[in-house]
């Protein structure tokens, strides 16, 4: 099949990506665990010997951040319905988060959790109003997952795509945390229109 021009481009980008070329020198498995980085850099999110889930880990760049972060007294949960080569101090669970068996095993393994991340994104179709409305239906459900297994005064971190649905998904993470906060790393692409929510003091 003969590659488009926005699919040359876009392999063209990445491959002379400053935050490409660094993760694979420092060795982590994608250029978002720098979004990771900074965003903890500036609020904090890990201390050591927190209980950490990760949503959609898959191929692991943001686990192997939060492994480090937490250190050998914490854990690491990752999971995706796609395989993730093994992670050293990270336990990989492949299945659905929405699958309320997934949801238990966790649970029962570890009770519950300090800190839910979440750098889920859709399956895109090209299709602005379909790949708006998945995405939001992921946020939704990645809040709910977060919302079952989260500590008092624990934390949510997720990827959003600003649109129609943000400002009411922004309502309802309201109502679960005491404050909520929106990121936008440097290593996000400035053309991109994803942000980070955080929610900080979850309520029940």
């Amino acid at each position: 099949m003969k590659r488009t021009n926005s699919s040359a481009r876009w392999i063209n980008e990445h491959v002379n990506d400053f935050y490409v070329k660094q993760a694979k020198k420092e060795g982590y498995r994608s250029r978002a665990a720098y979004k990771l980085l900074e965003i903890d850099q500036k609020d904090r999110l890990f201390k050591p010997g927190m209980v950490v889930v990760d949503l959609g880990a898959t191929p692991g760049g943001w686990s192997a951040v939060a492994k480090q972060k937490v250190g050998a007294q914490g854990q690491v949960f990752a999971l995706d319905i796609l395989p993730m080569a093994p992670l050293a101090g990270v336990e990989f669970v492949q299945g659905d988060f929405n699958d309320e068996a997934v949801v238990e095993k966790l649970t029962q393994h570890v009770g519950k959790v300090d800190i839910v991340i979440s750098d889920i994104a859709p399956n895109i179709t090209g299709i602005a109003t379909v790949d708006q409305a998945r995405a939001f239906q992921l946020n939704e459900q990645a809040l709910a997952f977060a919302t079952d297994v989260l500590k008092p005064g624990g934390t949510f971190l997720v990827k959003v795509f600003q649109g129609s649905g943000f400002e009411a998904f922004l309502k309802t993470m309201r109502e679960s945390f005491t404050k909520v906060q929106s990121r936008k790393p440097k290593s996000s692409r400035d053309r991109s229109q994803e942000v980070y929510i955080l929610g900080i003091g979850f309520r029940r």
